[in-house]
């Protein structure tokens, strides 16, 4: 009788704790429910803000945001003004989906801000009126001529982990020291990663730089996930053709970026390749009209992975038939690095080596220096940089044990790469150590009185 009523008991206990368990996982539930309408004005919130030139970089930045959810009205507008937020642009959204497993979504705002005045400071926010973001500010290039000297800051491979230069980049930007950043491929380590949340967090990072000044890329290996689809929808770059190649002119100087990795990843196909190669030589014969190159005699390109390196490891770079300087392999078509020369291109900038690197004016492995005593005076081939070291998780890249010849300078340091367009005649570049708290291990003038195809030099 007592093991009876003993089981009743028990009996008793376990339906009491599992109506109680229910009841807490029905409010629990409840909650979650509730919490999850009440944050729905949180899924508008503008952020990952970034900005970009147009079109026409003397008069035209496009503001870039995203929000999780989109706002009712479907609104995308920057309001902005000198002192105040008196003028509004509108622009348009884009939905995002991520090709991971979770299929996340958000939704990439473009607002382009047209007919800027020069060299005059804006202020501006972005959002709709479910949300708006903080407000921030920028400041228009100087001129839409070439005669004054535009500074800009240059890497590439810069992740969420140990973004070595992110901080000094920060502040720097902020006190005005730069007109344009560019980021030579390689993101966040990698942008898809974790269902996107990994890229999300690299956009938010990154706010307090290209929120400010227009923030350029052109893609690296680490975009290739899905055929580089976080990088195609999350960037604004000029020329249409989702952020992959393009071009624009910044004082006397005009920027070619390209993706060195439509030569490695022909998985998505080889029209991208030969497009951009077909691109690339109309733009390069457009920079090289005598008028043209009157006005803005520096050329220089950019795309992730370089023709020439002394690091210690099998990447192409370290081969002598590397895919972007000769092209594909015995037949050598679409090769870079005759049009290079062919069209005087002065500087060519890489990443992905997680070093830095600068190299003697060099072409088909042979160093072509201006004179003995000024090598970078009127060099008769371009002159090749490598900066892939702002920091990211993957570490340092090592160099051989004997550096070639072509090699002017190498370094191990994390750092990034500044570079002041003084005119028409003078560029100066240094690099900056993150290891030495900003010392500049090393900086040099390439000095030109005369442009063009290096054969008629």
């Amino acid at each position: 009788m007592v093991n009876l009523t003993l089981l009743f008991l028990l009996l008793a206990l376990c339906v009491a704790s599992t109506v109680q368990r229910n009841l807490e996982l029905e409010e629990d539930a409840n909650v979650q429910q509730n919490l999850a309408q009440d944050l729905q004005i949180v899924h508008y919130q503008p952020e990952q803000v970034h900005l970009a030139f147009g079109e026409r970089t003397a008069s035209e930045i496009v503001v870039t945001w995203s929000t999780r959810g989109l706002p009712p009205d479907t609104e995308s507008i920057v309001e902005y003004g000198l002192n105040d937020l008196t003028q509004r642009a509108d622009g348009r959204a884009i939905k995002f989906v991520d090709g991971g497993p979770k299929q996340m979504t958000q939704y990439i705002h473009r607002v382009t801000l047209s007919q800027l005045k020069p060299n005059t400071s804006y202020v501006y926010h972005c959002g709709s009126a479910y949300g708006w973001s903080a407000k921030y500010q920028f400041r228009t290039i100087a001129s839409a001529d070439a005669d004054w000297s535009p500074s800009l800051a240059i890497y590439g491979d810069m992740g969420n982990e140990n973004a070595q230069s992110l901080a000094r980049l920060q502040r720097e930007t902020q006190l005005g020291m730069y007109d344009a950043i560019i980021h030579v491929g390689d993101f966040a380590y990698d942008m898809n990663s974790k269902d996107a949340r990994v890229g999300d967090e690299f956009m938010r990072q990154i706010e307090t730089v290209a929120a400010y000044v227009p923030y350029m890329v052109v893609p690296g290996n680490h975009e290739e996930k899905f055929n580089f689809s976080n990088y195609r929808a999350r960037f604004s770059m000029p020329g249409g053709t989702e952020n992959l190649f393009y071009s624009f002119d910044l004082g006397p100087v005009h920027f070619i970026g390209i993706s060195t990795e439509v030569y490695y990843f022909l998985n998505y196909g080889v029209k991208t390749l030969v497009f951009q190669y077909e691109w690339l030589k109309r733009d390069l014969e457009a920079a090289n009209m005598p008028e043209n190159r009157a006005k803005r005699p520096w050329i220089i390109i950019y795309g992730h992975r370089p023709m020439y390196c002394s690091n210690e490891n099998d990447n192409d770079c370290t081969h002598s038939e590397t895919l972007t300087r000769v092209g594909w392999p015995f037949v050598h078509m679409f090769g870079l690095e005759p049009l290079l020369y062919e069209y005087g291109v002065d500087v060519a900038i890489w990443a992905h080596e997680h070093s830095y690197e600068r190299l003697w004016p060099i072409y088909d492995y042979n160093v072509r220096n201006g004179t003995l005593g000024s090598p970078y005076e009127n060099p008769r081939a371009p002159v090749h940089i490598i900066t892939g070291s702002a920091g990211c998780k993957e570490g340092r890249e090592p160099f051989k044990g004997k550096i070639p010849e072509w090699s002017a300078f190498h370094s191990q340091d994390y750092g990034y790469t500044r570079l002041k367009a003084h005119n028409r005649t003078h560029l100066y570049f240094e690099q900056v150590s993150d290891d030495q708290q900003g010392a500049i291990i090393d900086k040099f003038w390439l000095i030109k009185s005369q442009h063009g195809a290096y054969s008629k030099l």
